[in-house]
């Protein structure tokens, strides 16, 4: 790296602002936040055309992602415990107070199936996390374009292959092939995001992509309930004809990823002259991210004793702990409170409207105030008021509110977009990126599993966790800021007193990490 600055490292010449896109002419302002930047016409439209070659695809692959996932919510109530010798937990969980009697004696049936249900919705995360070293390892060597298409068609054949499935065992060894492959999608669209698109730019696509979470579970609610009514339809159950229909069409997507998707800053999906290419430059030097084919063990070693790697992989923990439990177990908590099976799939649509606004809400305010922490802040708080009113209410219509705003998507936006921002370095960034995977495994596969039997209907001493959670994430977020702010005033002092060498004239072309980029400043 010495030989590439072109500078010596004792050189005290005072820099040349004006080639640092990360500063303003005067330099920060007196909250050490970078300033917005504003597009010329000709970036604009750049944008545009990025925007409309890239986000399409990256869009329909995190809606249907999701659906692919959640099916299992969907199917629990479509025929799943029937078909796969289940039934006996969702049929007495279904009955009223006059035959509690039956689920006293019952018990030890009730307790296995409950378990079962609760490691169908785990194990996915067993899988997801197990594939995220080999993901990471990957992703440098491949073409994304090619790599993420060869995986949606394999995940779409095994989630249209769980419709084979007669048994938990069968269920459960799907789910965590089901797991396995899609654990790509989160890290490789992040690191797309992330080279593609400038830091001030981000944290739209990062809310945009949460709302694409939020636009499957409404709009799958209603295609839910039509599969619903395919129930024995040439014999097959509703929840079969869901995993088929939704596995074709992933396979489908797969293909036009592996031929359509633009990949890299320069890709021919983008059709850029010969000015775009200088902005796209002048762009990959705001956003930090050098593509690379070489993994740098040094990056690793930075990320390691940086305290803040150790705030994102628990607010990560934090937040998905709520996370997994609302994905599984929503239409479960809507029948217990007094709906039926198919207004239960109906009911998940104004929850999904319901993070829609709310994710809407925080990009305003986050692009608004140029700000994500406190935005994440204040939302995991809202998780957590969610949280809190399923544990307080007993049951009804009144207890939808809770399960509303429990969704921890919204500050979990924030915390991707922190990270996309904040971290510079290829192998670096997507190291970083890869733990906060792990630690989102983590946490939706111990987040079913707190779901205890003996706690039901409400589930206390598992919504109390949640609630905890919540907060804790909350106060690392506002850590986070606290430690940004501070960094980038020292950086701000050490440039204005001229204690730093010029920037190189080649910065851009470099793969500096954050923490060897002293011109690199961190957005609060």
């Amino acid at each position: 790296m010495d030989e590439k600055l072109e500078i010596s490292k004792n050189e005290k010449a005072p820099p040349d602002i004006s080639e640092i896109d990360n500063l303003s002419e005067k330099g920060l302002n007196n909250d050490a936040r970078p300033p917005k930047f504003r597009k010329s016409p000709e970036e604009a439209k750049l944008v545009r055309k990025i925007n409309f070659a890239l986000m399409p695809l990256i869009c329909s692959c995190l809606f249907i992602q999701f659906i692919d996932k959640s099916t299992l919510s969907y199917a629990s109530v479509m025929g799943l415990y029937e078909d796969t010798g289940m039934f006996i937990f969702f049929y007495l969980m279904s009955l009223n107070d006059e035959f509690h009697f039956l689920i006293k004696s019952y018990r030890i049936e009730i307790g296995i199936s409950q378990n079962q249900f609760s490691w169908l919705g785990s194990i996915f995360y067993v899988g997801y996390l197990a594939f995220q070293v080999p993901n990471n390892f990957l992703l440098q060597k491949f073409p994304l374009s090619h790599y993420l298409g060869s995986i949606l068609i394999i995940w779409g054949a095994c989630l249209g292959c769980t419709a084979l499935a007669n048994d938990f065992s069968s269920l459960a060894g799907l789910r965590f092939l089901l797991g396995f492959w899609e654990g790509s999608t989160y890290p490789s669209i992040f690191l797309l995001l992330s080279t593609l698109y400038r830091r001030s730019e981000q944290s739209i696509w990062f809310g945009v992509l949460y709302i694409c979470n939020a636009v499957s579970i409404a709009v799958g609610g209603f295609i839910g309930y039509g599969i619903g009514y395919m129930d024995g339809m040439r014999g097959i159950s509703a929840w079969k004809y869901a995993m088929i229909i939704w596995g074709s069409l992933t396979a489908l997507l797969g293909v036009a990823f592996f031929f359509f998707l633009p990949d890299k800053p320069k890709s021919r999906w983008f059709r850029l002259t010969s000015n775009e290419e200088k902005l796209v430059d002048d762009r990959t030097l705001d956003n930090a991210v050098v593509q690379s084919r070489k993994f740098k063990k040094e990056h690793i070693y930075e990320a390691l004793r940086e305290p803040r790697l150790y705030c994102y992989m628990l607010i990560s923990l934090f937040l998905n702990l709520q996370n997994g439990t609302m994905t599984i177990f929503s239409n479960q908590f809507i029948v217990d409170m007094g709906f039926t099976r198919l207004e239960s799939v109906l009911l998940n649509i104004p929850n999904g409207a319901s993070i829609i606004i709310l994710l809407s809400i925080l990009i305003f305010l986050s692009q608004k105030y140029n700000d994500v922490a406190y935005c994440g802040a204040a939302f995991s708080i809202v998780s957590m008021i969610g949280a809190l009113l399923l544990c307080v209410i007993p049951s009804g219509g009144p207890k939808l509110i809770g399960l509303y705003l429990s969704a921890t998507s919204p500050p979990g936006a924030m915390l991707n977009t922190s990270i996309s921002h904040n971290v510079a370095g290829y192998t670096k960034k997507f190291f970083y990126n890869g733990v906060n995977m792990i630690f989102y495994c983590i946490g939706n596969f111990v987040g079913p599993l707190m779901m205890a039997q003996s706690t039901a209907p409400r589930y206390i001493p598992g919504m109390a966790a949640y609630v905890v959670a919540d907060f804790l994430a909350a106060l690392l977020f506002l850590y986070l800021r606290w430690s940004y702010k501070r960094e980038n005033v020292r950086r701000q002092k050490l440039i204005e007193d001229g204690n730093v060498p010029p920037p190189a004239k080649n910065r851009e072309e470099l793969d500096l990490t954050d923490k060897e980029d002293i011109y690199f400043q961190y957005r609060l």
